[in-house]
């Protein structure tokens, strides 16, 4: 079913902007007007949400139900079900929007939850506004995570799941604000957690319903990429925020074009811009004229007042810098103004941006042209403030805009509680953002000033917001941890009381319901005390585990960790199995959990472990490699689809002689296979880790990927060299290198003569890089006899005989025979060398010749006649007779 064809109500309360074409019942018409101007309080004290917000009468204790028993739901009188949904979800959206405009935007909400709940038939005396805002916050606890315990208006948020949880028939859209309502809720927990399992699958047909709306499309497309940013689903993520932008039809494009960054700056550098175009709508015409419209009321943005930076980059160059951009028509400098939603998208992308990427310098030179972009324009409060907070974030730990990003972030959080906008603009866009709610944008605040060193500044802010966590933190940094100690203990003892449980302790009046008041803080608070008192962590994570109810994460998590660091593998698996199934999304859990599997030697779990790992971060290098060492000690075949299956066979028949070994018994090779692919992935995040390049290095030659593994000799050796020299190249995979580069060339014979059945492999490309790899990489570092003789048959194989002469040359001289000193007494040594010397007349007989006017045999004498003249102290050996027949051996063939 399309929304077009439901009813215009519907796509007003998810627009946010109401249209004359809505047509109903009066009293349905103007409650759902209320709702998109904002006016929450008017809609949900009417007497329409009161019949709904009824307490009904029980013969059971009504405190003791859930929020979801208490209300019997019945709406409005009326014969018609649609009605009847839609004034439902009329209210929900009142309760979810009233909700946010406490906790997130502002300005102030004067509204009580007892202004919202009707009690007739309930003593009132057992239902207080403090009960009512415990209660909920307790219910609003998931996946083993306590809710903000400071959240105003908490009830707001429950009535509001609970109105969306029930069915709707005739309301497609019911899916779409029961998606947002949970993207809320993630963002009021402590940490993220999974959604239920029917969330996402019921969200399949909206897409088709809302195909007709560009606009509505793109909107779902980017909340649903918000979901997974928040799960840590980057990929989902970027591939979700790129369609949502195909959705709204939104040109854009990341390039360069020539401009100044300073104000001393005498000559124009290519500057990052992003060019971005929306498309002409209806409601917008200063799109269409590139022309800007700014709202009268808007963030306060401050000025950079530097000496050297500019306020914004000032661009020469009215073209991009790269030729054929379709966007070339723009002006860099004067771009037109941009939707609001197309801001809204362009900023997720800059969240994504930050995730996809590894952490090096770019990252934040790829963020600031999206912020700047929508900065540009002002057109929207709540958009503004989102590309403030992120411009905050980027010039945080730069020394020339650290000032700003502090004084401009407390500029935010300071405008929150005012009224200079309409609740209807502030709320406009709010779902299509990752703004954070009061309390981050406070906490977020009070990290800076840590950072910065303003630790009193930052204690005021966490005690203010009852981050207890963060407020141990900040006694530990002024290193008074004993006042941390005591913060906590005051709590746990009732010596001291959190801000929303004082009144509540004292007027509750049986034990149970005492107990269950905050049980997954009291948790949290028992977990914060095992850290700080290492001596009695065990006896503090286990009493956290009992006051819980077997439901806190944290709890397990802890224990997890204690047993892990002394060494009680199948302890720490009973614990993080128990811990990730409370929540699985967090990655640490998973890992820790991983690497207990790998001590115990359970591969199968290990393999679970470190793939849940990468699935939630992909750029989690240290996970892929754990995962490839996994696949590597795995006697079974690893999971994977029949396509990699039919693939990994195809390749092992070709490669079957390339391995390190054939024996019987030995690691399936479609595990190898799955083991590079790990390595693979995992290099892409971990670039600089020359253990991983060595890993890499092994199972890519192992799998026959020659080319991959030259590429990882060449950079474990420019990582390891400075420090350990030769010892940085890997001999046995050069000359495997080697073999395979010229084993062309030996007429597919194998090295000790016998016949191979090694398919004709192209090596053109294999030369190069083992050719670049020496004269590029290897001998420009370190050098040894044995890397010597590999360029040597590398060059004989090409036909350079008088380079590989020199070569083999340097391998004997750098080796025992040429460094060999007199009065070495080495016998063992010194018939080494013989052997060397023996061979280095052989070479010298062999490809002499084929230099012209090389004096071969003249060189071969004086090798010979040094050596002799060296080790005569070894004239009594079975051995020495070899040197002097090759002395006459040299004299008659002249």
């Amino acid at each position: 079913m399309s929304l077009d064809d439901g009813h215009p109500l519907e796509k007003a309360l998810l627009a946010g902007k109401w249209t004359e074409q809505v047509q109903g019942p009066s009293w349905l018409v103007d409650l759902a007007k209320k709702v998109v101007d904002g006016a929450f309080v008017e809609v949900l004290t009417s007497p329409f949400a009161r019949e709904f917000f009824t307490v009904r009468s029980s013969q059971t204790d009504i405190s003791d139900l859930p929020f979801d028993e208490w209300f019997v739901l019945a709406s409005h009188s009326t014969e018609h079900p649609e009605q009847q949904e839609l004034l439902r979800l009329v209210l929900a959206v009142a309760c979810l929007h009233a909700f946010l405009q406490a906790n997130w935007t502002g300005p102030d909400l004067n509204l009580r939850s007892l202004d919202i709940i009707t009690t007739q038939s309930v003593n009132p005396s057992k239902i207080t506004e403090d009960f009512l805002r415990q209660k909920a916050i307790t219910e609003l606890a998931y996946g083993g995570e306590p809710a903000y315990h400071l959240a105003e208006i908490p009830l707001l948020l429950c009535l509001a799941k609970i109105l969306l949880d029930r069915p709707y028939n005739h309301c497609p859209s019911a899916q779409w604000w029961k998606l947002r309502a949970w993207l809320v809720h993630e963002h009021i927990l402590d940490e993220p957690t999974d959604t239920p399992a029917d969330l996402l699958p019921s969200l399949q047909s909206l897409p088709s319903a809302v195909a007709a709306e560009p606009d509505l499309h793109g909107r779902l497309l980017l909340e649903e990429g918000l979901l997974d940013h928040t799960l840590s689903n980057d990929r989902s993520a970027a591939e979700r925020f790129v369609s949502a932008a195909q959705a709204t039809r939104l040109e854009f494009e990341l390039t360069g074009a020539l401009g100044k960054r300073t104000k001393f700056q005498q000559k124009d550098v290519t500057q990052l811009v992003l060019l971005a175009e929306s498309r002409i709508r209806d409601d917008h015409p200063a799109a269409e004229k590139g022309k800007t419209s700014p709202e009268p009321s808007q963030p306060e943005t401050l000025a950079l007042n530097d000496d050297t930076l500019l306020e914004q980059t000032q661009f020469t160059s009215s073209f991009p810098a790269t030729p054929g951009s379709r966007l070339a028509h723009l002006d860099p400098s004067s771009q037109p103004a941009l939707d609001p939603l197309d801001q809204c998208i362009l900023l997720a992308m800059c969240l994504n941006v930050r995730n996809m990427s590894p952490s090096h310098g770019l990252t934040a030179e790829q963020m600031a042209p999206y912020v700047d972009r929508v900065i540009a324009h002002a057109r929207n409060w709540s958009v503004h403030t989102m590309a403030l907070l992120l411009r905050s974030r980027l010039e945080a730990n730069r020394t020339r805009t650290v000032e700003r990003s502090a004084l401009q972030l407390q500029a935010l959080v300071d405008q929150m509680p005012t009224a200079d906008s309409t609740v209807q603009e502030r709320l406009l866009y709010i779902h299509d953002l990752d703004l954070p709610s009061k309390w981050e944008m406070q906490r977020e605040l009070a990290l800076r000033f840590l950072s910065l060193g303003v630790v009193k500044s930052a204690l005021d802010i966490f005690e203010r917001l009852e981050m207890w966590e963060e407020v141990v933190k900040c006694w530990q940094s002024l290193e008074k941890p004993e006042k941390g100690i005591a913060i906590v203990r005051d709590l746990l003892e009732g010596r001291k009381a959190e801000a929303d449980v004082v009144t509540t302790r004292g007027k509750a009046t049986s034990d149970s319901r005492k107990l269950a008041l905050d049980t997954a803080r009291e948790a949290k608070l028992w977990c914060l005390l095992g850290d700080l008192e290492p001596e009695k962590a065990l006896e503090h994570y286990n009493r956290a585990w009992e006051v819980s109810k077997g439901t806190s994460g944290r709890a397990m998590r802890s224990l997890g960790g204690f047993y892990f660091s002394r060494g009680n593998y199948p302890n720490t698996i009973t614990c993080l199995r128990r811990a990730v199934a409370i929540n699985p999304l967090l990655s640490r859990s998973w890992f820790i959990l991983g690497c207990a599997y790998v001590r115990e030697e359970h591969w199968e779990g290990a393999r679970e472990a470190f793939t849940r790992c990468v699935s939630i971060d992909d750029e989690d290098g240290e996970s892929w490699n754990n995962l490839a060492s996994v696949y590597l000690r795995m006697g079974e075949a690893g999971q994977s689809d029949e396509a990699e299956l039919e693939e990994a066979s195809e390749l092992e028949e070709k490669t079957s002689n390339l391995t390190l070994s054939n024996e019987k018994g030995r690691v399936p090779f479609t595990n190898r296979i799955l083991a590079f692919r790990a390595l693979k992935q995992g290099l892409k995040f971990s670039y600089d880790n020359w253990r991983m390049w060595g890993n890499y290095m092994i199972v890519a030659l192992d799998v026959g990927e020659l080319s991959e593994a030259c590429r990882a000799l060449a950079r474990v050796v420019e990582e390891r060299s400075t420090k350990d020299g030769a010892a940085s190249v890997d001999e046995d995979v050069l000359e495997r290198l080697v073999n395979a580069a010229t084993r062309a060339e030996a007429d597919h014979s194998t090295e000790d003569g016998e016949s191979g059945n090694v398919p004709n492999l192209p090596n053109e490309g294999l030369v190069r890089q083992v050719t670049d790899l020496f004269e590029r990489v290897i001998l420009p570092r370190v050098s040894s006899p044995r890397i010597f003789r590999a360029r040597a048959r590398l060059l004989t194989s090409q036909g350079r005989w008088e380079e590989a002469l020199k070569t083999y040359l340097n391998a004997y001289q750098s080796g025992p025979a040429g460094t060999m000193e007199k009065g070495e007494t080495d016998v063992q040594k010194w018939r080494e060398a013989v052997r060397e010397v023996e061979d280095i007349v052989d070479v010298l007989r062999n490809f002499g010749s084929r230099v012209d006017g090389y004096k071969w045999r003249l060189q071969a004498r004086s090798v010979l006649r040094t050596f002799i003249g060296r080790t005569r102290d070894f004239e009594d050996e079975p051995e020495w007779s070899n040197l002097t027949g090759l002395q006459e051996e040299l004299r008659q063939e002249e």
